[in-house]
């Protein structure tokens, strides 16, 4: 690369770009550039309701309209590639995703791969033989209790049009749950100020078979799975099948892998050793 690449980055469920404040500080003092996207409805485009804040209404938050209702994939592919444009007037672009950040990324690569230069997913969905939501069914995800969460359901979601979640519990065993998910080596500070960056909506747009990889398109762009080993939301074991299956779709374009220590949050918490690792992918 001739230029200095800058890393887009893409983040998960109920997240938004502030969660990448740590890790942008970190490219930045080894001389990189990035950027993080806000997907619609997330950043300053969220809902917070009044009933979200303490002392909560719960009654009330479970009726209260979201701005992210009706947003969908489609929706947040465009979000990254309006801004891949932008970027790419600079130069070279690293597309990074993060969970749920990487169907977005994925259905961006389909539709535009020649703005990316490089693709990388830190321990984020790619989905290839199943749409994203079928692998919640499958034996690599066995370990994972999705019924620890249903205490912090807010509403329906069939009638707000969006998945609400109450982050701002007291519940002891909501948070030991949420803790136990994404956080479990950070400490109860830590946990709790990561929490207090999430926001209680997210879309219900997982994708469908169309929004799985491409060997015409996405199979194009060299990409990296960054392994997260202690992760307990997306197990290692799942990693492991994704990245299997993206080579069997595409052999002569294999994933390059590495594994960082660390739950789902940690890298995030602890930027250093991903921020190498990511400027250690410009030097290829």
């Amino acid at each position: 690369m001739t230029n200095p690449p800058t890393f887009v980055l893409v983040h998960g469920a109920f997240a938004n770009s502030f969660s990448f404040a740590p890790l942008q500080a970190e490219l930045a003092l080894l001389g990189h550039r990035s950027v993080a996207v806000d997907l619609p409805g997330h950043g300053f485009e969220a809902t917070f309701p009044a009933s979200y804040q303490a002392p909560q209404d719960l009654d009330a938050l479970a009726a209260e309209p979201g701005s992210i209702k009706g947003v969908t994939l489609a929706d947040n592919a465009a979000r990254v590639i309006e801004v891949l444009e932008r970027a790419r007037r600079n130069g070279p672009t690293v597309l990074v995703a993060h969970s749920r950040g990487g169907i977005t990324a994925t259905a961006v690569a389909n539709a535009r791969p020649e703005l990316i230069d490089r693709i990388v997913y830190v321990s984020a969905w790619c989905p290839v033989d199943l749409d994203a939501g079928g692998y919640y069914g499958q034996p690599e995800m066995a370990s994972v209790d999705l019924g620890a969460f249903a205490a912090s359901l807010v509403g329906n979601p069939g009638e707000l049009g969006l998945l609400r979640t109450n982050f701002r519990t007291a519940d002891p065993a909501a948070l030991a749950a949420f803790k136990e998910a994404f956080a479990a080596d950070l400490t109860d500070d830590e946990f709790r100020t990561f929490l207090n960056l999430f926001q209680p909506d997210e879309n219900l747009d997982g994708g469908t078979s169309a929004d799985r990889a491409q060997a015409a398109t996405w199979g194009l762009i060299p990409r990296t799975y960054v392994r997260l080993a202690h992760d307990t939301s997306i197990p290692l074991a799942m990693q492991d099948r994704m990245i299997r299956e993206a080579d069997a779709l595409t052999p002569g374009n294999p994933f390059d892998v590495s594994t960082l220590e660390g739950s789902h949050l940690r890298w995030l918490v602890h930027p250093g050793p991903a921020a190498a690792l990511l400027a250690r992918l410009t030097a290829r």
